[in-house]
């Protein structure tokens, strides 16, 4: 029998000490994993609806095959996972700058069903997004400036509520802008968000990518007894322009 509370691992990193901790919910009769950012609760596996829901409305969004999606942001990686449940996906790469979290994957720590790794359209590199995102040579380190269809984020908790500093300038008009250059025409861009939308930010997607939406999502949470609601903000970018 497991005990009720273990620290599978614990390691420091550049933006403060992680753990990955399992934890045994008598009441509800299930093991819960956690990611743990010095007192910051990073990811739940008793909480993954929204995680989902941003690869499902992201990709819902675009018509076509053979689709090439980033994520970023491993965490446990739910959103990884339902991306890759979309046949339509060709290539997926995620994005992720702590190695700890990479490693806890490759290992096999986390309750993922299939994991990851087992499925050759995943490629999974340690690395800085923000930094990426902002960069002319883009997501893939071996193709440069290649483009992709959708771009799925999840990593800080909201546009305002970042777990590193350096992730700031990247919610700007600016940072936005850079990131859209990424995207093929058509292409999506998902965030997920810890609270209820943010009007200004939506807006600010509105600006820069011309279409640009913010979908609720609404579950319950057992420990509280009540539903709880974060959001996925999306921007789509403009199609080519016809030709003349």
């Amino acid at each position: 029998m497991h005990p009720l509370f273990s620290e599978i691992d614990y390691r420091d990193t550049p933006i403060g000490p992680i753990s990955l901790r399992r934890r045994r919910l008598i009441g509800l009769g299930v093991d819960v994993f956690e990611i743990i950012l010095g007192e910051e609760h990073l990811m739940s596996s008793l909480f993954t609806a929204s995680e989902i829901a941003l690869a499902k409305l992201g990709l819902g969004d675009l018509t076509g095959e053979n689709l090439d999606v980033v994520v970023g942001g491993l965490g446990l990686g739910y959103t990884a996972g339902a991306v890759l449940e979309d046949k339509r996906v060709r290539a997926l790469i995620v994005v992720e700058m702590l190695e700890a979290v990479v490693d806890w994957h490759a290992a096999g720590h986390l309750p993922l069903d299939p994991p990851l790794g087992d499925d050759p359209r995943c490629r999974i590199i340690t690395d800085d997004f923000f930094a990426r995102a902002q960069s002319e040579d883009g997501f893939d380190p071996d193709a440069s400036g290649r483009k992709f269809d959708a771009i799925l984020i999840d990593i800080d908790h909201t546009p305002d509520w970042l777990l590193d500093a350096r992730s700031g300038s990247f919610y700007s008009e600016e940072g936005l802008a850079r990131l859209s250059a990424h995207l093929r025409p058509g292409g999506v861009m998902g965030l997920w968000s810890d609270e209820r939308e943010d009007t200004d930010f939506t807006q600010r997607l509105a600006t820069v990518f011309g279409t640009a939406r913010a979908e609720p999502v609404t579950f319950h949470n057992p420990l509280q007894n009540k539903p709880f609601t974060q959001t996925v903000y999306l921007g789509r970018k403009a199609d080519a322009a016809p030709s003349l």
